[in-house]
C-alpha cells in the first residue's frame, strides 16, 4: 500500500459534517477535537508511520473523535466485590429511585422556601426532622462530605485553640486527607496524647489546659490495632468533658443506622446507639453504610448545630438540592430495625453466597460455550470487604467467576473488558482474572454476559 501523505488527510469541515449527522456535540467542542486528531495524524504522516487510504483516515478520525467526545460518567459493571467502591462512587442507586427522585426534582423545588408561609426556608428542614428521629440527637446538619462535616465542626467549635486527639486515631483517610491536616486547616491546634496503641485517660487528663476547645475521638475505620491496646471509652470522654466543661466530638467515619442486617453481617456500632453516651457532636458519611448520596452528616446538641449552620464554611460545604432529595429518600427507606429492598448498599452486602451462587450458574449458562473454553471461566467461593474504610475486620462471604484465560493475558483481557460498550472491572490475583458477584446488580447479569461474550 503507498504511503499516505498530507492531501489524504480530511478537512476539519468534511470530519465535522460527518460527524454532526449523528451528534449533538457543541461545534466548538467538536471542532477542537477533530482538530487535535488531524494533527497528530499530520505528524505521523511527517514521520512515514502511517499507511492508510482517505477513507480509512476518515473513518478512524471519526471514530476517535467520537470516542473522545462520548459521555465519560458511565455505567459501569463492578466485579470488584467491594460494594462500596470508592472509584465507583460508594454507595449505588436504585434506577426506579432515581427516577422517583427525578420527577420530584423536575423545575424548581421549594429547596428554601416555606411553602406555609411564602417566606425563605431552610435547606435543612427536609431532612432535620427525620435524620434527628433516627439518629436519636437534638438536632442535625448534612453538609457535602465527612470531610467537610469534620471541618466545619472543629472550626466552629475550636478555631485558634487546642484539639486533643489520641495518637493512636491520627488516621489518613484515603486520598492523603489525614486527620491532622483538616484539624490544622480547620484553624485549631492539633494536642496529640497516648501512644499508637495505648491511650490513658490520665493522658487526655493531663493535656488539657486553659487553650483547650475540643476532646475529639476518631473512629478507626479502615485499619484495626490488636495486641497491646488501650483505649477510652467514650462515656469517660464524655464524663471528661463535663468535668472540665469541654465538648466531645467523634468522628464515625462510615456511620450506620442499623446495629446489623443479617445473623452473619453485623454492621458498626449505630449512630442512635452512639449517641446515648451524649457526645456532643457527632459526624460520618452518608453515602457509606447508610447507603444514600455523597453527603457527610452532623448530630448533636442543637446548639452547636446552630452555631455551624451559621459559620462561614457551612455555604461552601452546604449540599445541593439532589443531594438533599437523594438523602431524604434513602432515610425514609429505614425503619426501626430494618430497612427496604431500594437500599442496594445493605441489600448487597446482605446477599447470600448460595444466591450468589446462582447468579454466577445464570452467568456461565449465558456465556458461549468457546469463550468458556478458551477463556476457562468457573465459579468459585470468595470473600470480600465492604470497601471504603466500612467493616475493615468483616470478611464477608461470596461468589466469583475465575478466568484462566489461554490465548490472552489477564491483563489485556481486563483491558478489554473495562473499554467495552458495557464497562466490567475486575481484579487479577495470582494470574487469574476474576470478577467477583457481591457487588453486581441482578439487572446486571445479562449485561455482564454479553461483556464476556462480546471479547
Amino acid at each position: 500500500m503507498k504511503k499516505t501523505v498530507p492531501k489524504d488527510i480530511p478537512s476539519v469541515n468534511k470530519v465535522i459534517i460527518d460527524i454532526k449527522k449523528d451528534s449533538k456535540i457543541h461545534e466548538s467542542y467538536l471542532k477542537k477535537i477533530v482538530q487535535d486528531e488531524i494533527e497528530l495524524y499530520r505528524r505521523k504522516i511527517k514521520n512515514g508511520e502511517l499507511n492508510k487510504t482517505s477513507a480509512a483516515l476518515l473513518d478512524e478520525i471519526k471514530y476517535k473523535v467520537l470516542a473522545r467526545t462520548s459521555h465519560n460518567l458511565v455505567n459501569v459493571i463492578n466485579g470488584t466485590g467491594i460494594v462500596l467502591h470508592t472509584g465507583f462512587g460508594r454507595a449505588p442507586f436504585n434506577s426506579k429511585n432515581l427516577k422517583k427522585i427525578a420527577k420530584k426534582m423536575e423545575g424548581y423545588v421549594n429547596l428554601e422556601f416555606n411553602l406555609n408561609d411564602g417566606k425563605r426556608g431552610d435547606r435543612q428542614e427536609h431532612v432535620r426532622a427525620i435524620l434527628s428521629s433516627v439518629c436519636e440527637s437534638e438536632s442535625s446538619l448534612v453538609v457535602n462530605n465527612n470531610a467537610a462535616a469534620v471541618m466545619l465542626a472543629i472550626n466552629g467549635i475550636a478555631k485558634g485553640g487546642e484539639v486533643i486527639v489520641s495518637r493512636g486515631e491520627l488516621v489518613e483517610i484515603g486520598g492523603l486527607f489525614r486527620i491532622p491536616d483538616i484539624i490544622h486547616a480547620s484553624g485549631a491546634i492539633l494536642k496529640e496524647v497516648g501512644t499508637t496503641n495505648r491511650t490513658h485517660s490520665k493522658d487526655y487528663i493531663n493535656a488539657i489546659n486553659k487553650n483547650t476547645k475540643l476532646i475529639l475521638t476518631v473512629h478507626t475505620s479502615n485499619y484495626i490495632v490488636k495486641g497491646f491496646t488501650k483505649s477510652v471509652r467514650l462515656a469517660e470522654l464524655v464524663s471528661m468533658g463535663d468535668n472540665y466543661n469541654l465538648p466531645v466530638m467523634v468522628d464515625w467515619g462510615s456511620g450506620s443506622l442499623l446495629k446489623n442486617i443479617s445473623k452473619n453481617t453485623s454492621l458498626d456500632i449505630p449512630i442512635n446507639q452512639l449517641m446515648k453516651d451524649k457526645p456532643d457532636i457527632v459526624t460520618f458519611s452518608g453515602d457509606k453504610l447508610i447507603g444514600g448520596p455523597q453527603s457527610g452528616i452532623i448530630v448533636g446538641k442543637g446548639k452547636i448545630i446552630k452555631a455551624l449552620q451559621k459559620n462561614t464554611l457551612y455555604r461552601p460545604f452546604r449540599p445541593d438540592k439532589l443531594t438533599i432529595g437523594l438523602l431524604e429518600d434513602t432515610l425514609r427507606s429505614y425503619r426501626s430495625t430494618s430497612f427496604t429492598k431500594d437500599n442496594l448498599s445493605l441489600n448487597m452486602l446482605n446477599t447470600s453466597r448460595k444466591t450468589l451462587k446462582k447468579r454466577g450458574e445464570k452467568v456461565i449458562m449465558l456465556i458461549q460455550k468457546n469463550i468458556i473454553r478458551d477463556l476457562d471461566i468457573s465459579l468459585v467461593p470468595s470473600l470480600v470487604e465492604a470497601g471504603s474504610g466500612s467493616l475493615p475486620e468483616e470478611n464477608i462471604k461470596s461468589m466469583a467467576l475465575i478466568f484462566n484465560p489461554k490465548f490472552i493475558k489477564c491483563s489485556m483481557l481486563a483491558r478489554k473488558l473495562r473499554l467495552g460498550e458495557i464497562p466490567v472491572v475486575g481484579f487479577i490475583k495470582e494470574n487469574r482474572f476474576y470478577i467477583d458477584l457481591k457487588a453486581i446488580l441482578p439487572s446486571q447479569l445479562m449485561k455482564l454476559s454479553q461483556a464476556i461474550n462480546s471479547i
